[in-house]
């Protein structure tokens, strides 16, 4: 089919827009930037210009009976002149029975009224000028009340409807797309500094938008203590709401907050254990048959990171190495409540080479390196059970990255990136699924 990329007009502005699987614009939703419209800035230049018209209209009438009453006044003037002129003409021709004092009266009238001439011509010119004006004014109050009315017919509040119901057309169309492709990485974020050089915090992808709790756990091993803040603002501000004691010790720091449990790795072990928040209890724990713990098959950077619980849009992964894999990474799809194993992927890439890796719908995304420089060199994809080397830069601003994690809801990475608390932003790359497709 034929498609084409509509860049928004001037003045507009995109409002989301979905994209096909070669990258090309489907459906953009363009809105007005608010200050486009009625109420806004040209909207109230127009009706300051009106406003002016309106006054510039009146002056001019006032200005036009001003005009109207002197020219009456001097057109009486003109005709007394002119009678002067004939009783000038005939006291000449009879000069000699006029007494010489009345002539010389008549004359100092007469001289006195001749500098009204030239005012009177002037006053003839100021009257056609004026009706011009009158004209013009006309034609340009009409024209700007056409176009006050072509604006007022979009006013903002319609307008904002119309996009509202285009937004949610569009994210039925959203709703249409598969899982998407990571294309880039931006950022980060920095939203905190603090506690050591390694660790893990996150939100829950599972939980309603309204709740946007953040759980920090600090450090690698020798800790049980996870703290919850209510948003991320209080994470900033240091705000704790609650401290739980877990169990258990945790090792490394690939742990995952889903669906308001905790999932971890369990000290010197390769059992994974789901504790409740609301509870505080352990709901089930789990051993990872053949799994590498306790650094046998750690990231580069060591930190007994054997084990890394993920969650995308698909569900729970674990991620892990085993002999059998020749300490190569095993991709596990976990079942949350049991935390049986449903199926199992091995990859070629070893996993003590990997700086950090995390799962987007259903790929396996690995970093070649934990340190400067690193980029996302490898995606394994558990939909085709196939790999692909890859080249997504992403910036490691603080030097050392020591936990990675996709959460599906913000789209975003959480880092934790030298005792710095960080967010990567991410691109995906969507294909849109038709009525056809299986």
């Amino acid at each position: 089919g034929l498609f084409l990329t509509i860049g928004p007009k001037e003045g507009w502005q995109v409002y989301s827009s979905a994209q096909d699987t070669d990258g090309r614009c489907i459906c953009t939703v363009v809105a007005p930037e608010q200050n486009l419209c009625s109420r806004d800035a040209k909207g109230r230049q127009l009706r300051q210009l009106l406003e002016k018209v309106q006054n510039m209209s009146q002056s001019i009438e006032v200005l036009n009976l001003r005009t109207q009453r002197d020219f009456q006044y001097v057109m009486k003037m003109e005709n007394q002149m002119k009678g002067l002129q004939t009783t000038l003409r005939q006291i000449e021709d009879d000069r000699k029975t006029i007494i010489t004092r009345n002539f010389q009266e008549l004359k100092n009238k007469m001289d006195e009224l001749q500098p009204l001439i030239p005012v009177l011509e002037q006053y003839k010119t100021d009257a056609q000028l004026i009706s011009s004006f009158k004209e013009e004014i006309r034609n340009l109050s009409m024209v700007l009340t056409a176009i006050q009315e072509e604006m007022g017919a979009y006013d903002y509040d319609e307008l904002y409807q119309r996009v509202l119901r285009l937004d949610s057309r569009l994210h039925n169309c959203m709703g249409k797309l598969t899982c998407g492709k990571l294309m880039k990485i931006t950022g980060p974020v920095t939203i905190k500094t603090s506690g050591t050089r390694f660790g893990a915090w996150m939100t829950d992808p599972q939980a309603s938008q309204r709740n946007n709790r953040v759980w920090y756990m600090d450090s690698y091993t020798n800790s049980k203590i996870v703290r919850e803040y209510k948003t991320m603002d209080d994470f900033v501000a240091n705000v704790v709401s609650r401290t739980y004691n877990l169990p258990f010790k945790w090792e490394g720091t690939g742990h995952v907050a889903y669906n308001g449990s905790l999932y971890y790795n369990k000290y010197q072990s390769n059992i994974i254990v789901k504790y409740s928040f609301e509870t505080g209890r352990v709901l089930a724990q789990r051993a990872l048959e053949y799994a590498g713990f306790h650094n046998t098959y750690p990231y580069s950077w060591g930190g007994y990171s054997d084990i890394d619980v993920m969650a995308d849009e698909l569900g729970m992964w674990v991620v892990y190495a085993t002999n059998q894999n020749a300490g190569n990474i095993v991709i596990a799809q976990m079942d949350p409540d049991t935390l049986e194993v449903r199926k199992t992927w091995n990859t070629e890439y070893s996993r003590r080479n990997a700086g950090e890796s995390f799962m987007i719908c259903g790929t396996l995304y690995i970093t070649n390196s934990h340190l400067t420089g690193a980029k996302v060199y490898y995606a394994y994809s558990t939909k085709t059970s196939s790999y692909e080397y890859t080249d997504i830069p992403f910036h490691n601003q603080y030097f050392h990255i020591s936990m990675l994690a996709y959460n599906s809801r913000e789209r975003h990475l959480y880092g934790w990136n030298n005792g710095h608390q960080v967010l990567f932003n991410v691109t995906l790359f969507h294909v849109i699924k038709t009525q056809d497709d299986s």
